[in-house]
């Protein structure tokens, strides 16, 4: 008998949700858990509150230095949101909407509309690195972070989910990546995959050069739009304190023991209100888009 045959099988060790916390590749949150029977999809994270997080997933997403160049130097100005903010942000939110609730039929003219637009997105031999909008690649790192993103504002807003509940809530996230042109098997299978990807995506990333960290500072501070200082200030607290450890260390941003504490006390003020918020109007933001979205389409009317 072979010495293979006699082997044991081991199987990969899986890291837990809490060491990804711990070892700085996920936020801290500070909510207890859900009941256990509660059962929580992907589209119960569609709540028009999550928006406080937005600017956190840009930086997140831009970290990826391909990214960050990808959209500094990026020739649509029309779809800039240091230009035109609030139309970015429509058209990125309903993205979301799209992938999440939309039909399949939302997804393909959404993906020709946003195809459009990313054909003029990729580099130059001017660029420090290379880069093309049709990467996939770099677009399953954009879906991945937006997956992290919406899991992080439900445990804030909704509890902490047990293994089998977070499971539940991955299943249907592939149209996160797979609205584009990222191919379902990309996708990672399991959300333990997911998690193992993330680390191995995270632990590629390196400082941010002073281009995109002054881009994506002027995204944190707000520094593009004029708004009240207390405003800026409060929107930098939270954009700040929703970046895992890993992630403010490449972009050089400092946050102290007494900064998280402030940062968990108004994330458990957030999750008391949103259990405030009756059940059909928590995602009636995204409910709106997808309407819009499929009224533009039927008058004609641009998308992105």
């Amino acid at each position: 008998m072979s010495t293979e045959a006699t082997q044991p099988r081991t199987e990969k060790p899986r890291r837990s949700y809490e060491w990804l916390v711990d070892a700085g590749y996920r936020i801290r949150v500070h909510t207890a858990p859900r009941p256990t029977g509660t059962v929580t999809r992907l589209a119960d994270s569609l709540e028009t509150m999550s928006a406080f997080a937005g600017a956190a997933n840009v930086v997140m997403q831009l970290s990826d230095r391909a990214v960050g160049h990808g959209v500094v130097e990026s020739r649509v100005h029309s779809g800039a949101v240091t230009e035109h903010p609030i139309k970015r942000a429509r058209t990125t939110f309903t993205y979301l909407a799209v992938a999440v609730l939309g039909s399949d039929t939302d997804r393909e003219v959404y993906r020709t509309a946003v195809n459009r637009q990313h054909r003029q997105v990729r580099s130059t031999e001017a660029s420090p690195v290379r880069y093309n909008a049709f990467d996939r690649n770099l677009q399953l790192w954009v879906a991945m972070c937006l997956y992290v993103g919406f899991e992080d504002t439900h445990l804030i807003l909704r509890g902490a989910m047990s293994a089998r509940q977070r499971a539940v809530f991955y299943s249907e996230s592939a149209p996160l990546a797979t609205t584009l042109q990222v191919t379902p098997d990309m996708w990672p299978a399991t959300v333990e995959d997911f998690d193992d990807l993330w680390v191995a995506r995270v632990d590629e990333l390196t400082l941010l050069d002073e281009r995109l960290r002054e881009y994506l500072g002027g995204i944190i501070d707000l520094s593009f739009v004029p708004v009240p200082r207390p405003v800026a200030r409060y929107h930098r607290f939270v954009t700040v304190g929703m970046l895992a450890p890993r992630f403010r260390d490449i972009m050089g941003l400092s946050w102290s023991d007494r900064d998280d504490d402030r940062f968990a006390a108004l994330m458990r003020a957030h999750h008391l209100l949103a259990r405030a918020v009756p059940g059909p109007l928590r995602g009636l933001g995204y409910r709106a888009l997808l309407a819009d979205m499929r009224l533009r389409v039927r008058h004609g009317r641009a998308l992105v």
